[in-house]
């Protein structure tokens, strides 16, 4: 495969979705911006009690490569991924670089995941291929992870290793082609059905390792209820592509 388009002239903007992440953003960031210094950094904040705003707001003032939306309320990570997603479409970037707040996502993957653009429409940092892996997780945690890759490949026909993780670099010319309205999933589901609808409009994606470390500060957001509600989205998901695929005779 040859390399699409040159990178070194293409606007990138690296989307944080954050609740109560103010501990983490403000050494979060400084890092992003030395690993990607052509990049800017769009915190997408839901309205944290705790201030994460504030904080994103002081960066912004010192540092224009860093920029805020603020939303109203809290409506789930899809919710918020997707309007960094049009925020990013209506700017006029060319690559929208998605990834954790917590330093889950460490920035030394950066430039590999960036690199995958070269050749890629969707630049996955994975867990699940030769050279990644996962810290810091209980078994549960793992089974969990595992089961809902499992559950991706088996309803919705998934190629990529590793369906469920959030650190991903997208062609924006492609996710154009998405109609964000019938998204179905607000939460935790919502990166599987984000990359089923990628590879249905014909997006290349590539996968490089990266290594998960679960969070120091802070607290997880998953949750059983939101982990039933995935399952249930990606049921239907997998109903409708069915409903969807032409019969062939």
């Amino acid at each position: 495969m040859s390399p699409v388009a040159p990178l070194s002239s293409s606007r990138l903007v690296v989307t944080l979705c954050t609740y109560n992440e103010r501990e983490n953003i403000g050494k979060l960031i400084p890092q992003i911006l030395e690993a990607l210094p052509d990049a800017d950094v769009l915190v997408v904040d839901d309205n944290s009690p705790d201030g994460t705003a504030d904080v994103a707001r002081q960066m912004g003032a010192a540092d224009p490569r860093v920029k805020l939306l603020l939303r109203t309320k809290k409506a789930g990570l899809g919710a918020a991924t997707l309007a960094g997603f049009q925020w990013a479409i209506d700017q006029g970037y060319d690559y929208v670089l998605n990834m954790d707040a917590d330093f889950s996502h460490h920035p030394r993957h950066l430039r590999a995941i960036w690199g995958c653009m070269q050749m890629a429409d969707v630049g996955i940092g994975s867990r699940y291929v030769p050279g990644g892996g996962i810290t810091g997780w209980s078994a549960m945690r793992h089974f969990m992870s595992q089961g809902i890759n499992w559950y991706s490949h088996v309803l919705l026909g998934a190629k990529a290793r590793d369906c469920s993780g959030s650190f991903r670099c997208y062609r924006i010319s492609k996710i154009r082609e998405l109609d964000f309205t019938k998204i179905r999933s607000r939460g935790y589901a919502f990166q599987e059905e984000f990359l089923y609808r990628c590879a249905r409009v014909g997006c290349r994606i590539v996968e490089t390792p990266i290594v998960f470390e679960d969070r120091i500060i802070g607290q997880s957001k998953i949750n059983v209820a939101e982990i039933v509600r995935s399952l249930r989205d990606l049921f239907l998901l997998g109903l409708d592509g069915i409903r969807d695929t032409p019969v062939t005779r």
